[in-house]
């Protein structure tokens, strides 16, 4: 009995408190992604309708179904004398047809590849949502991050000044400092606590757009995000754009689009050619000997008018089709190159940030305490370089949250991880 409750306990020890799961999703960005492919109700719509273009492609290209004719002649029998009725056998003559038709060669292959064209367009377009749904959640959890982490630094920020604080108070007690640094330390504590309410609200109001990308509900809890997503090595424009050409599901459904019009309209000029129907017919009579009869319908392309007027629309469809895709490309091309300015730039900044400014106003606060402690600066001058050294890390954060958000737009531009 002992061991058994020692093992109840030690599993009790072991298993996650309950809503631990819930909880622990927005810590990373790899899980929200995870649960986006999963419950995302756009994404699945775009799967299905994918799947059911797909399932279609056979039926495209299949015969069509055989027809049954059954012709009852002198179904009154008043060559015969006998009663009226509609039963096979019993009227004059009984006759039963069987025909298939037969469209003209290579009618059902063209029909069969527009069929699996408009299926690799329903592709492209699910992959297109998949990569728009995952760069809004990318940019999300961005802001996401940014929020919390501007709250901690205000929470570090303000612990610096109640130090402060004690400070000026204790010099202030016995008269090294005036009345008026004391009150100013007070004012920065006060500023400070104003600005973690703003960045409280900014924190949810990120959540509350991330739980809406990820069909939760806006008040659903999600845990502290741990970091951003690591930045690749320098990146080169031209290799972007070699990637976005290659691997763009807006490019894949305009390529997929423009074949679909071309086999449309090489189905259209075989509309000039006939159609046939086969058949075989049963003759019976009442009274007489049964008889075979093989039977064939051709169709006349006799509507010439028509006829043009649907390989002139089809044409057309074909140049809008071309067209369209130059339009996409060029599009793609103008807000990749807007991205990547924006890519670089933030990244840049975040460097200079990062490496030199910071260590920069670290020194400077670092000297300013110094000398306020030896009362070779006032301060108002310790003040400032507590303000910059905020205003520093602040300005990091927004450089690689920015970098974060373009290299997402980078990712869905190109449609592939970078």
């Amino acid at each position: 009995m002992r061991k058994r409750v020692l093992m109840l306990a030690c599993l009790a020890l072991t298993l996650p408190p309950p809503g631990a799961g819930a909880a622990e999703l927005g810590a990373d960005l790899g899980g929200l992604l995870a649960y986006a492919r999963e419950h995302n109700p756009e994404l699945r719509q775009r799967t299905l309708e994918a799947r059911a273009a797909h399932a279609g492609t056979g039926a495209a290209s299949a015969l069509p179904d055989p027809s049954v004719q059954v012709e009852l002649m002198d179904f009154t029998n008043a060559g015969t004398g006998g009663p009226t009725t509609l039963l096979p056998g019993e009227v004059g003559t009984s006759r039963y047809l069987i025909s298939q038709p037969l469209p003209f060669y290579g009618k059902r292959a063209l029909r069969g590849r527009i069929a699996e064209g408009k299926a690799a367009q329903s592709d492209a377009e699910r992959d297109a949502a998949g990569l728009e749904i995952e760069s809004g959640i990318k940019s999300a959890y961005a802001r996401y991050y940014q929020a919390a982490e501007r709250g901690r630094i205000l929470v570090e920020t303000l612990a610096l000044y109640r130090a402060m604080e004690k400070l000026v108070l204790v010099r202030y007690g016995v008269g090294l400092v005036p009345q008026q640094d004391a009150i100013q330390a007070q004012s920065e504590i006060t500023a400070t606590q104003i600005a973690q309410v703003d960045a409280t609200r900014k924190q949810r109001e990120a959540a509350a757009a991330l739980n809406a990308l990820l069909d939760r509900p806006v008040d659903a809890p999600l845990a502290s995000p741990s970091a951003l997503p690591k930045a690749p090595a320098r990146l080169t424009l031209e290799a972007l754009r070699d990637a976005a050409l290659g691997h763009s599901p807006g490019l894949a459904r305009d390529r997929a689009a423009i074949d679909t019009a071309r086999d449309a309209q090489a189905l259209t000029l075989r509309d000039r050619y006939p159609d046939f129907e086969l058949g075989v017919r049963n003759t019976r009579p009442r009274d007489g000997v049964a008889s075979w009869d093989v039977m064939m319908t051709m169709t006349v392309p006799f509507q010439q008018s028509a006829r043009r007027s649907r390989e002139a629309e089809a044409g057309y469809r074909l140049e809008a089709a071309e067209a369209a895709r130059e339009s996409t490309r060029a599009r793609i091309l103008g807000r990749l190159g807007e991205a990547f300015a924006g890519y670089e730039g933030s990244r840049d900044q975040a460097a200079l940030l990062r490496d030199t400014l910071l260590p920069q106003v670290r020194a400077t606060l670092k000297a300013a305490r110094a000398g306020y402690e030896t009362g070779q600066v006032d301060f108002t001058t310790l003040i400032q370089a507590e303000r910059q050294i905020l205003k520093t890390r602040l300005d990091l954060l927004d450089a690689e949250t920015e970098s974060a958000i373009r290299l997402s737009d980078l990712e869905q531009l190109t449609g592939t991880p970078l």
